[in-house]
């Protein structure tokens, strides 16, 4: 494995003394879904990725993720990653030598062609869509964004895909890129383990989800509805239709605008 990547998760299925790299082609786990984050905070990763269900699901091989050490590319003796803007301002911006560098290394590794991804607060909004579209492929790399940026340069030359969780700023991309991986690993076959959770979920549909409710029957002198209650499923589908549709005319007009234009 090269020194610039670190996985995570289990690396082969089947034991083994020699630990081996997620990408060889004759390690079994070649072929499963894979997440790779080009970082300057490799050790940042898999944070909550490896906990509860995704983290259960990295462990037993159902899908991948490796990092690579943006720093680990960097120029001179201090490793240095980023410089000023052409033309002034504040802040930095990550160089494009060694943005490109890293977005080579690990290019290289890969035997299927993978989407590439810039986590930016100016790049489009992500959504289930995307999710479900990207774990139709290999996985997806991620360039967790830092500082002012990344050149412009590297962006045009690897045709790389902007994407943001929303409109707001934040330190940098690894949040968001444990995020979109989630959304993501969720989706896969054996993770989540009930595939009618997924189908009912809030987007998956283009509505949000209907209200929920459990044990105790009533709570605070509120009461679970009678519907619920009522062992009629035709029923219980119908409220639930009902109420997905209200909750989104009311507070995602922009979802439901969508969804009647289609």
């Amino acid at each position: 494995m090269s020194p610039l990547n670190k996985s995570h998760g289990r690396k082969s299925i089947t034991a083994s003394i020699a630990p081996r790299d997620l990408m060889v082609p004759n390690a079994r786990l070649s072929q499963v879904w894979t997440a790779d984050v080009i970082t300057l905070f490799p050790d940042s990763f898999p944070g909550v990725l490896g906990e509860s269900l995704t983290g259960r699901a990295l462990n037993e091989g159902k899908w991948a993720l490796s990092t690579t050490d943006l720093r680990l590319c960097g120029q001179g003796k201090h490793k240095k990653v980023d410089d000023t803007p052409a033309g002034g301002g504040a802040g930095m911006v990550l160089r494009a030598d060694v943005v490109g560098k890293a977005i080579d290394h690990v290019l290289h590794q890969q035997k299927i062609a993978k989407p590439l991804i810039l986590l930016s607060p100016r790049g489009r909004v992500f959504d289930q869509q995307m999710a479900n579209e990207w774990i139709k492929g290999a996985g997806i790399i991620l360039l967790a964004g830092r500082f002012e940026g990344v050149d412009q340069r590297v962006i045009e030359h690897y045709d790389i895909q902007e994407v943001s969780l929303g409109d707001f700023v934040m330190s940098g991309g690894e949040i968001a890129a444990q995020a979109v991986i989630d959304a993501c690993v969720r989706l896969l076959p054996g993770v989540l383990g009930n595939t009618a959770s997924i189908e009912e979920e809030s987007h998956q549909n283009g509505l949000l989800e209907y209200p929920q409710y459990t044990r105790p029957t009533e709570w605070n002198g509120k009461m679970i509805p009678d519907v619920l209650l009522s062992g009629n499923h035709q029923k219980i589908d119908e409220w639930r239709r009902s109420e997905a549709k209200e909750l989104t005319k009311s507070r995602r007009p922009d979802l439901w605008a969508a969804r009647k234009a289609h």
